[in-house]
């Protein structure tokens, strides 16, 4: 069993893509929130708008798909 893995560099890529990830995410969750009429955050924390939050959630997945696909080639 290799521990490749494990390699300083290894570890550092893994957590820049993560980072690199998620930063890209939240920005397509700001860019999407600009883009709609109203606050998305403050419609699903300050009005419960479960029908919004699970329409966000299923936004975050396809986008976290999108961004694993980019990082993994």
């Amino acid at each position: 069993m290799s521990m490749d893995w494990l390699k300083p560099a290894a570890v550092l890529g893994s957590v820049l893509y993560a980072v690199i990830g998620v930063v890209m995410l939240w920005a397509s969750f700001i860019i999407i929130d600009k883009l709609t009429p109203y606050k998305l955050w403050e419609e699903i924390v300050e009005h419960k708008n479960i029908a919004l939050g699970v329409v966000v959630a299923g936004m975050f997945i396809a986008i976290g798909q999108i961004v694993a696909a980019a990082i993994h080639g």
